[in-house]
């Protein structure tokens, strides 16, 4: 049987969007599903479009989410190199490739040369669409003879190279998410193959990689769609098996219109910076537009490639919905080991100015307590500024009227002596004193249940709810408590 063999052909034009990544993990999953190979080609043919630096930040992207090819262009110390038997896998090194098979279509009669300019091509698809046409190219290049062709490129005339379509043939294929699909050759254009800069367009070069490359199925945006005619024309003339296509519904924005910087983020590197984990983006990002069997809905990449297919992509445009993403991802922090959660967090409280270098090196495992005692409550890892500013500022301000009320009942100041009395007995706050500390007030003043907890908390935090009191205890320390009740007894008691 033949080995599964798909590819994610990106270009190097900036940032990994957000339906680029989804591109790139359902073909892998598809890849790793069948015991298949997943390469990176990169499509760099248009060269007006090529941003510097670009090629390194897809490849990051691509290994930060854990999207891991087999073949294709890789970095290896600060280099860009290339793996694999079906090289090179960056186009622009391919040039002589598409020429000797542009050559080749136009001696058997499938493409022409065309010296059209732009201001005839613009003209010609104005009056068209005057009349209520579709607009293409007119076919005025197709019937020069070769001859005549040649003579026009010897006198340095420019010229591209295009396709030439049958006339009204129905051009068939399958759709692994769409079904069976028929286009008419009139309604499409007679596609320019190669520039006049010599390098081709993407609707060549696809076609080309894909074959010599042993691409068995193709996955890519169902914004490809209307090309794929063109594109299973070439491979019939010039005698070559097609794949399978696969064409993804596009990621859209709750409002139904497709994702663009305008309304928010959209880049791969936007979602990392602000604490997404690569597993809880990835998990999500596997569930806009596909399902699995089971509907499970937290799943790690290893689930994700025993249940993916094709069969279960929908149809139509797949929502990003940024709570869902939350939901997600705050189920795969609880999980997460806590020593690279920790490392995640320490950037981001040291962007705060909550914590140095310094601190980081003497207080680690307190750094550790804290980011496991508020974990619960985080939907990304830089939310865990906000969640912790409880600890680090003595200014206490009770949340609401409730809050307020709770301080202002007659034992709280009993209550808040004995907690200084047991403070005064010890060097430092440990947890064995944090946990037993309200157990000891209990039993020496009498009080209990909500009416020793609940100021307490208030006390230290101005929170009615919040994390763990013994944590809270723990993680203050002694000098900030007693600080923290100073402040306390001095504005509302």
């Amino acid at each position: 049987m033949k080995e599964v063999r798909l590819r994610f052909a990106p270009s190097p034009t900036g940032y990994l969007h957000i339906g680029g990544l989804r591109t790139a993990l359902y073909n892998y999953l598809f890849a790793k599903h069948n015991n298949g190979k997943f390469i990176l080609r990169i499509e760099d043919t248009d060269r007006t479009r090529y941003v510097e630096g670009a090629l390194e930040n897809l490849i990051e992207s691509l290994r930060w989410a854990g999207i891991e090819y087999d073949e294709g262009v890789f970095v290896e110390n600060d280099k860009i190199v290339q793996k694999g038997e079906y090289g090179p896998y960056i186009q622009s090194e391919r040039l002589n490739i598409y020429q000797k098979y542009v050559d080749e279509l136009i001696e058997k009669g499938y493409a022409y040369y065309c010296f059209c300019s732009k201001e005839r091509l613009d003209k010609v698809r104005e009056e068209q669409k005057i009349k209520g046409l579709i607009p293409k190219y007119d076919g005025l290049c197709r019937s020069l003879s070769l001859e005549e062709a040649r003579e026009k490129i010897a006198n340095g005339e420019e010229y591209v190279v295009r396709l030439k379509l049958p006339p009204n043939r129905d051009i068939k294929f399958e759709d692994l998410v769409r079904g069976n699909i028929t286009i008419n050759t009139e309604d499409i254009d007679d596609q320019v193959l190669l520039k006049s800069d010599g390098y081709p367009t993407y609707h060549m070069a696809v076609v080309v990689d894909d074959h010599l490359m042993g691409i068995t199925h193709i996955v890519r945006g169902e914004e490809w769609l209307p090309s794929t005619p063109k594109h299973v024309y070439l491979y019939e003339v010039f005698g070559w098996e097609k794949p399978v296509y696969v064409h993804l519904p596009t990621v859209l924005n709750k409002e139904r219109k497709k994702l663009s910087k305008r309304h928010g983020d959209v880049a791969v590197e936007d979602f990392r910076e602000k604490g997404y984990l690569p597993e809880g983006l990835i998990n999500y990002l596997a569930l806009v537009g596909w399902s699995p069997e089971d509907n499970e809905e937290i799943l790690t990449m290893e689930e994700l490639i025993e249940k993916f297919s094709f069969e279960r992509v929908s149809k139509t445009g797949g929502i990003f919905d940024k709570d869902k993403l939350d939901w997600v991802n705050g189920h795969h922090i609880r999980s997460y080991d806590l020593d690279k959660l920790t490392e995640l967090a320490i950037p981001h409280l040291k962007e705060a100015n909550l914590i140095d270098d310094k601190f980081v090196e003497e207080r680690y495992n307190w750094i550790k307590t804290l980011v496991e005692t508020v974990k619960e409550s985080l939907s990304n890892v830089s939310e865990i500024v906000d969640k912790v500013d409880i600890f680090f500022n003595n200014q206490v301000e009770p949340e609401d009227e409730e809050a307020l009320s709770i301080l202002k009942q007659d034992h709280v100041p009993n209550l808040l002596n004995a907690f200084k009395q047991e403070l005064e007995n010890i060097g430092e706050v440990d947890e064995e004193f944090a946990k037993t500390i309200m157990k000891k007030i209990q039993k020496g003043t009498g009080i209990k249940g909500k009416k020793l907890f609940m100021p307490t908390r208030v006390a230290l935090t101005g929170n009615i709810h919040g994390p763990e009191l013994v944590s809270i205890i723990y993680l203050l320390g002694k000098q900030n408590i007693l600080n923290r009740i100073k402040y306390v007894e001095e504005r509302y008691l």
